[in-house]
């Protein structure tokens, strides 16, 4: 995808695709791409905390999820592929409770039919909140 389109073109496809999924409940939205990384932004706010007003957990995992697996279609041809995780794995480093988090997926390998991504979350103060793999999968449509 990142061939022939600018970051602003990029984004705005993947951004596009929140309707009505997961992103859009937790109104994840993809704000940077270069050429080795993707990054979407997520509010923290009490949609997304525990009990005791501190970030999910699965919040995180799901915008790790989200992050990486559309990772996989701004740097790989998927045209014709379907992308599905399928296997994620997180350490919390740091809680939080106010601003945004911030996900930024970058491929440690790329391969035909599996991808391996790592993922660090951060605060708006660049502090480390959490470190995920991903590993994804492409399989061909079914018509």
């Amino acid at each position: 995808m990142t061939a022939s389109l600018d970051e602003k073109e990029i984004l705005a496809r993947c951004n596009a695709r929140r309707e009505g999924t997961l992103m859009q409940t937790l109104n994840i939205e993809f704000v940077r791409v270069d050429k080795e990384s993707i990054t979407a932004k997520m509010p923290v706010n009490a949609s997304v905390y525990q009990p005791d007003g501190v970030l999910h957990g699965g919040a995180t995992a799901a915008l790790l999820e989200t992050v990486g697996s559309v990772a996989v279609f701004v740097f790989k041809d998927t045209a014709d592929l379907m992308v599905r995780g399928i296997e994620l794995s997180i350490n919390h480093l740091k809680g939080v409770r106010s601003g945004s988090i911030y996900a930024t997926a970058k491929a440690v390998h790329l391969g035909r039919t599996t991808q391996l991504w790592e993922i660090k979350v951060t605060d708006d103060n660049d502090a480390l909140i959490s470190v995920g793999k991903l590993t994804t999968l492409t399989l061909q449509k079914k018509v």
